[in-house]
């Protein structure tokens, strides 16, 4: 339950009223959430038509997850059946630490340098819903970050945070693109946002330029068979395929180099989120270390964070691939 310094009385608000939902877009912002949009709980029709075609051009790679019920990753409804609103929200995790050049280790994604996004964004989004509660005890809701079956991207361009960028990440023009992106599905009516950020990428390509890999195979369209992320994090195979081995560029977990060209990122501004903080060993890894470690050294050493997605078996094949790479 929410855990403020104020004493709440519950207020009869049916539907919620417009100074209402102000307030939960003020109160989101306590929170931490730097950019907060509601919309209607309507489901997305022509990003369910995006997706399949996406899908059907194997683009997912062995995530196979995704293409179960792609029409329930675009109905807020066929996850929560009371849904009415959704209450989409931005996290600013931009630290200020650079990578270092070093054959003896591996650069590690920006977004895996701190606390588990996932954890982070949850627990905010549930402080919010206990806030929603504490005012109007009838509302429910349900929160999701990555991991439920919605298309946070999207939804982030229909509440007006931002555009999707030809390197398919959000872009939003007051932090860049380093931000983590949640959403609040609740079954109260609010007072919706209407804006929508146009598309700014205009005719620069550097992504795709910069992509060793030529994942982004045309603007907007990434194929996660030739991704370093998706090869780093998601591939469960023992080997990473060989055109993506020769083209790692010293990533060890994830990689950031269509974000790091992105010129919109020249606003990116230091996250207040303490959370987010680097780790130890969590910019650059130390690539002899992870074959020493056991299970349970592992378990301790990636307890909260997102790298423990790759496993040990993934992590260890990464570093296998880049010290052979750096031995040539």
């Amino acid at each position: 339950m929410y855990q403020g310094s104020e004493t709440f009385n519950p207020i009869a608000v049916d539907p919620p009223s417009k100074g209402f939902s102000d307030q939960i877009r003020q109160q989101a912002r306590e929170l931490g959430f730097e950019l907060v949009g509601i919309v209607p709980a309507a489901p997305l029709h022509s990003e369910q038509e995006r997706l399949r075609e996406w899908l059907a051009r194997g683009y997912h790679g062995n995530m196979s997850w995704l293409a179960r019920d792609p029409e329930k990753r675009t109905d807020p409804v066929k996850i929560f059946p009371a849904a009415r609103s959704v209450i989409v929200v931005a996290l600013n995790y931009y630290t200020p630490e650079q990578h270092f050049a070093s054959p003896d280790t591996g650069k590690v994604s920006r977004y895996a340098w701190g606390d588990d996004y996932h954890d982070v964004v949850g627990n905010k989004l549930r402080d919010l819903l206990s806030w929603i509660q504490a005012h109007i005890p009838t509302a429910t809701g349900k929160t999701c970050v990555d991991i439920q079956p919605m298309m946070d991207k999207a939804w982030a361009v229909r509440a007006g945070l931002g555009w999707i960028g030809k390197h398919t990440n959000l872009i939003t023009t007051e932090l860049g693109s380093w931000v983590f992106i949640g959403e609040l599905i609740t079954n109260l009516d609010l007072e919706y946002d209407q804006e929508i950020i146009e598309d700014h990428c205009g005719t620069c390509t550097l992504c795709l330029e910069a992509c060793p890999t030529d994942a982004i195979v045309e603007p907007y369209v990434v194929d996660s068979n030739k991704c370093i992320s998706y090869a780093t994090i998601e591939l469960r195979e023992p080997e990473i395929p060989g055109p993506v081995a020769a083209h790692l560029e010293g990533w060890f977990y994830g990689c950031d180099i269509c974000q790091d060209v992105c010129p919109w990122n020249r606003f990116a501004q230091n996250t207040t989120e303490a959370s987010f903080a680097p780790r130890p060993g969590n910019v650059n890894a130390d690539l002899s270390a992870v074959f020493e470690l056991t299970a349970d050294e592992y378990a301790e050493r990636f307890r909260g964070s997102a790298m423990k997605r790759a496993k040990l078996t993934g992590l260890q094949r990464n570093a296998l691939v880049l010290l052979e790479s750096n031995r040539r």
